[in-house]
């Protein structure tokens, strides 16, 4: 039996159905599962993603030819049947399932199984083969809920209000998320930089509950933000756009805050673990409830996962190789 999904020099292939998933290199037909920039490229001829994914992609790829597509609607594609179903990882990312006959494979994307108020959650898809990250493929990685890490984010930027309080994550997703999770905290506006504006605006328009914020370049010169939350990219660090802040605290918002030492070797002085992928146990609980039986594993820790799920869960579980980054520190997107 030939593999429904194979890698090629492009990226993940369904020849069955004559299209690529997240290519890295432009092709003629590309369905994406979100539009964070490792999953998400230009040049393609033509693009199929969720529809409320739509604003995010077409600012990140600008006049793309982009057929927008319901969570569960299903769509031929040549011999296959495919549909889009929520990844629970960031606005409107999406798992693919695909269909040919009686197999079925699942390409996860991104996923994470915490709730998240600016994004539909998770849905498990049964299949016979799961194509899944492993970001944070070692047990270390275990979450809170993000409600707790919002509070913990409170608690610091209320604890000295006689300076700024920089917090920087990613400007995709994780802002929003930070913004949506405050609104159970505060009604004080939040004031942001230009990258996460121009982004939030988008969640906006699409009815998401988030605090207000204001951009910092609206602000006077004059303005200290003494007390103030701003919430910046990680390119924003350390950068000449920080020199307007007198004296900030800073912390960074990330999952690899869940490894001693990673906010000093990155500069801040505060730490909060907070990621928008799944954890260890969150990884290994979506894998056993799809009920597949082969299972591949992409970026990340994925010989480490995919031997946990050989010698312990008795799966058909291999890595796979390719060009997703997962969760880095230099992406904003």
């Amino acid at each position: 039996m030939t593999s429904l999904i194979t890698v090629k020099s492009e990226g993940l292939y369904c020849e069955a159905g004559q299209f690529y998933i997240d290519p890295w290199r432009p092709v003629e037909t590309a369905l994406i599962t979100h539009a964070h920039s490792d999953h998400a490229y230009a040049g393609s001829e033509k693009y199929y993603a969720t529809a409320v994914s739509e604003g995010i992609l077409r600012r990140r790829l600008g006049d793309i030819d982009l057929t927008g597509v319901e969570y569960g609607q299903r769509f031929k594609f040549g011999q296959t049947w495919v549909s889009f179903h929520p990844a629970g990882h960031v606005l409107g990312a999406a798992q693919v399932r695909v269909e040919k006959g009686d197999r079925v494979w699942v390409i996860s994307g991104d996923y994470k199984r915490g709730l998240d108020p600016t994004c539909a959650p998770f849905e498990v898809v049964k299949c016979d083969t799961f194509i899944t990250e492993a970001t944070f493929g070692l047990p270390i990685y275990q979450w809170e809920p993000g409600a707790v890490t919002a509070e913990q984010i409170y608690r610091w930027w209320q604890g000295d209000l006689e300076r700024p309080s920089l917090l920087f994550c990613y400007a995709f997703g994780k802002a929003q998320r930070v913004l949506g999770e405050l609104t159970q905290l505060t009604d004080r506006p939040i004031y942001v930089h230009g990258a996460v504006h121009v982004l939030t605006e988008i969640y906006r328009q699409l009815g998401i509950a988030m605090v207000k914020t204001i951009p910092v370049s609206e602000m006077p010169r004059s303005h200290s933000f003494a007390g103030d939350l701003v919430i910046a990219p990680p390119s924003g660090h350390r950068s000449s756009w920080m020199k307007r802040f007198k004296r900030p605290q800073t912390a960074f918002a990330s999952g690899w805050m869940a490894v001693r030492g990673a906010r000093r070797r990155r500069g801040y002085e505060r730490g909060f673990v907070l990621s928008d992928h799944a954890d260890w146990p969150g990884l290994i609980k979506t894998v056993e409830q799809t009920k597949a039986k082969t299972v591949y594993v992409t970026h990340g820790q994925n010989d480490v996962l995919s031997r946990y799920l050989r010698e312990v869960l008795n799966l058909d579980a291999m890595p796979l190789d390719t060009l997703f980054e997962g969760e880095e520190d230099s992406s904003d997107l």
